[in-house]
């Protein structure tokens, strides 16, 4: 059994509010850097890349750094996920790690909350980021996310002045009105640093209606580890309803082929869906289209 990824959340704290994410109802928690090596130790069983986030920004951790180091010292390779909103608390050193393989900004953080700093502001730091990368010639990726498309162009505005600086900063001409992510998903903005747009989705919840039955990328392609220790079948388990097993209590392995996982992961081979959250998610829409 192999993921291409495992998400290990090292920490839940996000230090936002953004609208488009759901409420947080689990207490915050930091994975201590023994539970994570430990977590590290089975997951490279099954895995050469971490992904540092469920619902928290790594970004919040000023020792950031030490998480990188023990995933260095494992041979596997990191990707952060962050609002960006924290990118200034830490050294290019650190964010150019060697471990790191992708950074991931989601852009829209800074239209979906109230904060005393401009839209400037905000970006200097990601942009500062991405001329460094190019000017040390760095093979990370950097993805800055906009993921806030929908039919109405709700974010329009926003785009638009989004669109207009970085024009201005990687001296070429973007259109807006060209996007449409069922063809491409991406835009090329310098080496390795481009711009991922995609539309809104909804998170999956039991208060939801129910959608269906359907096929899934969790307990396929990935898995999830909260910073407590709950094992989830899915990146976007982020309260942990469908929970696995508790890496504390359980070796990884013997979580992966216990009864829950396993009716997961043949339910989706043949399109059906055992757990009541997977009925009531939508996202899974988009492999089976």
């Amino acid at each position: 059994m192999k993921f291409y990824r495992i998400y290990i959340e090292i920490t839940n704290v996000c230090g936002l509010r953004c609208s488009f994410c759901p409420t947080k109802e689990l207490p915050n928690t930091t994975m201590d850097l023994n539970l994570f090596e430990k977590v590290i130790k089975e997951a490279k069983a099954f895995t050469r890349e971490i992904a540092c986030h469920v619902v928290g920004d790594p970004l919040t951790l000023p020792n950031l750094e030490s998480y990188l180091d023990i995933i260095h010292q494992h041979k596997l390779k990191a990707m952060l996920t962050t609002s960006g909103y924290f990118m200034k608390k830490h050294s290019h050193e650190t964010l150019f790690h060697p471990a790191v393989k992708q950074i991931n900004v989601s852009l829209n953080a800074f239209n979906k909350n109230d904060t005393t700093i401009s839209f400037e502001q905000y970006m200097k730091p990601i942009l500062n980021l991405c001329h460094e990368k190019i000017a040390q010639k760095k093979e990370l990726f950097i993805n800055l996310r906009m993921w806030n498309l929908d039919e109405q162009m709700s974010e329009v505005d926003f785009n638009t002045q989004l669109f207009s600086l970085l024009e201005r900063e990687f001296r070429l001409k973007l259109d807006l009105k060209s996007l449409n992510p069922k063809e491409k998903k991406s835009l090329r903005l310098a080496n390795k640093v481009l711009l991922h747009f995609d539309n809104y989705f909804e998170w999956p919840s039991l208060k939801n209606p129910i959608y269906g039955h359907g096929t899934c990328q969790g307990l396929a392609s990935h898995i999830g580890i909260l910073a407590n220790g709950d094992v989830i079948p899915c990146c976007l388990d982020n309260e942990a309803v469908m929970k696995l097993g508790n890496i504390k209590e359980q070796a990884l392995k013997e979580i992966l082929l216990a009864k829950r996982a396993t009716n997961i992961r043949e339910g989706f081979k043949v399109h059906q869906c055992s757990e009541e959250m997977c009925l009531k998610c939508s996202y899974k829409d988009r492999f089976n289209q």
